[in-house]
Parts: C-alpha cells; sequence; structure tokens
C-alpha cells in the first residue's frame, strides 16, 4: 500500500475515532448537566468528523481520476469506523438535545 495512501486511512481511523469520543464526552457532560461542555463536545467531534472526510475526498478523487488503489481490510476497516462514528456523532446531537430540554424545564 502506497503511503499517502495509507496516511488518508489512519487519518479515517484517527479523527473518526476522535470523533466518536467526543461524542461520548458530549453524552457524559449532558447527563451531568453540563450543556455547555456538551455542545463543545459535539463541535469537536463534528470537526474531526471534516478532518476525516477530507482524508476520505483525497482517497475518493484519487480513484475517480483513475489511480486505483487496492482495498484492504485495513481500508474497509477505516471506512466502517469513520461511518460508525457519523452516526454515533448524529445520536450524540440527538440525546445532548433531549438532556437540553430535560435541563430547560
Amino acid at each position: 500500500m502506497e503511503e499517502k495512501n495509507l496516511e488518508s486511512i489512519m487519518g479515517l481511523i484517527m479523527f473518526g475515532g476522535n470523533a466518536k469520543s467526543d461524542a461520548m464526552e458530549a453524552i457524559a457532560a449532558a447527563k451531568e448537566g453540563n450543556i455547555k461542555l456538551a455542545d463543545q463536545k459535539i463541535e469537536d467531534a463534528k470537526a474531526s468528523l471534516v478532518e476525516a472526510h477530507r482524508a476520505q475526498t483525497g482517497l475518493l478523487t484519487q480513484e475517480a481520476q483513475g489511480d486505483h488503489m487496492t482495498v484492504t481490510l485495513l481500508t474497509v476497516h477505516a471506512q466502517d469506523h469513520l461511518m460508525t462514528s457519523i452516526a454515533f456523532t448524529d445520536l450524540a446531537k440527538e440525546l445532548v438535545d433531549v438532556y437540553r430540554r430535560i435541563e430547560e424545564k
């Protein structure tokens, strides 16, 4: 596997993992009543997802230009990691909103 592809794949895994961790911390903060921290953690998760998407876009652009790469288990894992992190962050946003409504009452 080419080094540039490996860097992109590792970026997907790293930034996806960061997003999921931040989303989990957002839920924990909201559960404790710290909505301000929860909102910040959601923003941090979204920023990590932007970085992961940049890595993914690089790979997709390369593919679209005809520079095909061999798909390995690591590549599949990276994509799975990103998609799970996106879904988890979306769910965390919803949970933080639920806790926000509880705090406002």
